[in-house]
């Protein structure tokens, strides 16, 4: 087998010590050289780490992607200037049995030197940065809407079905309610119509004050009081934290990449939030993905592989950036209710054989595929229509309608005969 690197790294990453391996090719058939030892992961240790590998001529150094704890050594070979990758766990699964530290860093390097691993794509230091706000910006805002559904859930338990008629709990008229909820014993008619007339709550909703008040007619407990209001200042809170992380991402995105988002926003079920989070996930140069099936297989919307003897069989999707995904699932639920539009088409031809969950996840991966060709060429989102799948070999289409009214029993004089 071919031997691509004279001399190269493999690391087997934890969280408090590194397993190194440093093979150096012998030349022709000679085995390569290994040289085996144990470090820490503090910054003097990963320092003293990378002055050893450039004293032994190292070319390149592999790691496996092992959670977080792979990102303080790539740190230091980063600035250092030592190339290091990050390979997929999945990708260098060792054969089971005698496993240790030093046999897995070993057959990393071993695997590197021959040039078989695959590098992750990882981006530089500042677009890092920008993902962690963004993973942590998903976390607060999945923790505000745990929150709310907690004070659903306490209102369940009191008998107040107040979100059966107020879409929006959390809005300005759902707050005032469950305010007067919380201070008064019983919210009635008049109180409401009271709300109302001083715009306190909108007045064009379209529940009835009776029937808020019959809504609100509930047995809330003292506990059950304290549970909401700790539930409404945690989500005050959590909504503090989302607008100034809101900020943070506005100041991290480059002008360039604020240009990509506008230019996502064209797309239909595609807002500021969700352009800027694409955009922060993958960043704007697709020069990196080959192409958009590279760019949808690692995003994770890519239906995935299962063949056997020729017969494919069901798979799910595989693994990828949750962040993204769940960002892309968001953004084709909006898409697929825009009537008029490729997607709204798309859709209704696959949730009758596939069903909601898989329709959506191939609507993702279609605007996806548009969002790569956006960002590589800067052009807005051209919408191809709803009946661009009409459109499509028409005189096929045609062929086997014609078959079909015929096994029906019709026939171009039946036809005559029935106009006259």
């Amino acid at each position: 087998m071919e031997i691509v690197y004279g001399c190269c790294c493999g690391i087997d990453v934890h969280k408090n010590k590194l397993a190194v391996c440093v093979l150096r090719s012998g030349g022709g058939a000679k085995r390569p050289k290994k040289e085996s030892w144990e470090c820490g992961t503090t910054t003097r240790e990963l320092l003293e780490l990378s002055d050893r590998l450039e004293a032994l001529g190292c070319e390149s150094v592999a790691m496996e992607s092992t959670g977080p704890y792979w990102k303080p050594p790539y740190n230091i070979f980063e600035d250092a200037g030592m190339p290091a990758i990050i390979v997929n766990a999945a990708h260098i699964k060792n054969v089971p049995g005698r496993k240790t530290d030093q046999t897995d860093a070993e057959w990393i390097a071993d695997l590197h030197l021959h040039g078989l691993l695959r590098a992750s794509f990882i981006p530089d230091r500042e677009h890092r940065d920008l993902r962690d706000v963004l993973m942590q910006r998903r976390k607060m805002v999945e923790a505000r809407t745990a929150e709310v559904n907690r004070i659903q859930k306490v209102f369940e338990g009191a008998n107040i079905k107040l979100g059966s008629f107020i879409s929006n709990v959390m809005g300005k008229s759902g707050l005032r309610l469950i305010e007067e909820m919380i201070t008064a014993e019983v919210l009635t008619e008049e109180r409401i119509q009271e709300l109302k007339d001083t715009k306190e709550i909108a007045r064009n909703l379209r529940a009835k004050p009776e029937e808020l008040a019959e809504a609100c007619r509930g047995s809330l407990s003292a506990a059950q009081k304290q549970q909401v209001s700790c539930c409404l200042r945690h989500i005050t809170v959590l909504e503090g934290i989302i607008a100034d992380l809101e900020q943070v991402i506005n100041d991290l995105l480059t002008p360039h990449e604020h240009d990509g988002t506008k230019v996502l926003q064209t797309m239909p079920g595609i807002d500021e939030t969700t352009a800027k989070t694409i955009v922060g996930i993958i960043g704007t140069d697709m020069t990196r993905f080959p192409s958009p099936d590279h760019l949808c297989a690692w995003a994770g919307v890519a239906p995935g592989n299962n063949e056997s003897a020729g017969k494919r069989k069901r798979c799910r999707t595989r693994k990828g950036n949750k962040t993204l995904k769940s960002a892309l699932v968001v953004a084709a639920n909006s898409a697929v209710k825009c009537k008029g539009t490729f997607f709204h088409a798309k859709f209704n031809a696959l949730v009758k054989r596939l069903g909601r969950a898989k329709a959506i996840m191939a609507i993702a991966h279609s605007m996806l595929k548009a969002i790569w060709h956006m960002l590589l060429t800067g052009e807005c989102f051209e919408d191809l229509g709803s009946d661009y799948y009409n459109k499509q070999n028409t005189e096929g289409k045609i062929k086997r309608m014609l078959q079909k009214l015929k096994e029906l029993g019709w026939s171009p004089e039946s036809a005559e005969a029935a106009v006259n």
